[in-house]
């Protein structure tokens, strides 16, 4: 269903915050849906291998001016008023990080990059703990800052097809996490209320964000990163989706 910023905000008009559960046990209880940033399911250790390998000797540098320009340009982009998606940035931000190195770097190649995010895999455990939550009745899908075209080529690439529902990706209503309305995407796919929705993110300021929204929170710190101070902390921090399970007493 195309769902424009208009359409978006009719159907969320009636959703008014509900009450959070008074503690984890009950929040776990009550989860019937789970929404996944995407890096928590994929590795994208390929797409940064292919930008590293075009850049040798710079590898380091390059990818970190690369990933901080990614993620200010979304935000930048959305607050002025000059929305582009995820791909788009993904192109210009690449284009920064190469100027500011004095490096020749080709838009055939910038394609290059990013046409890895089309074909991540998951993380070694992601599969059989998808096939848990899926056989306990938890609904799920991705609610991410990546476009529906890369969710759903990395979801087949994964071998995660008939697992999660349909991707809900913030370029259908032109925002970046951690604005609200991209968080309350997930309400409006599951057609369920706030706190019978758990929000997994893969960073500390998504964690952040999905708090402020008002979901139960799980943080998949795979780089044991440190605690953003952005108050409140996530419900849970786990280094894998482990501890996703183990959060909602998945076996």
């Amino acid at each position: 269903m195309t769902l424009n910023r208009r359409d978006f905000l009719k159907l969320t008009a009636a959703g008014a915050a509900s009450a959070l559960a008074p503690n984890l046990a009950t929040a776990a209880a009550s989860a019937k849906a789970i929404a996944f940033d995407g890096f928590t399911v994929f590795d994208p250790r390929n797409v940064f291998a292919k930008a590293e390998a075009l850049v040798p000797g710079q590898g380091a540098e390059f990818l970190n001016l690369w990933r901080s320009r990614l993620f200010e340009y979304q935000w930048l982009r959305v607050v002025g008023g000059h929305y582009a998606d995820f791909w788009q940035i993904g192109l210009d931000s690449l284009s920064f990080a190469a100027n500011m190195l004095h490096l020749e770097l080709q838009a055939e190649q910038r394609e290059s990059i990013m046409q890895e995010f089309m074909n991540m895999k998951a993380w070694p455990e992601a599969l059989p703990v998808l096939t848990k939550l899926k056989s306990a009745g938890i609904r799920m899908a991705f609610l991410s800052n990546l476009t529906e075209a890369i969710l759903l080529s990395s979801t087949q690439a994964a071998g995660l097809d008939g697992l999660l529902e349909t991707p809900q990706t913030t370029d259908r209503i032109k925002t970046y996490k951690p604005d609200p309305l991209a968080y309350q995407l997930g309400m409006v796919c599951f057609r369920l209320k706030r706190d019978e929705i758990v929000f997994a993110a893969s960073s500390g300021w998504d964690a952040a964000g999905a708090k402020w929204f008002g979901y139960k929170t799980v943080w998949v710190n795979r780089k044991n990163q440190l605690s953003e101070e952005l108050a409140p902390a996530a419900d849970l921090v786990t280094p894998d989706l482990n501890g996703l399970a183990d959060f909602l007493s998945v076996g």
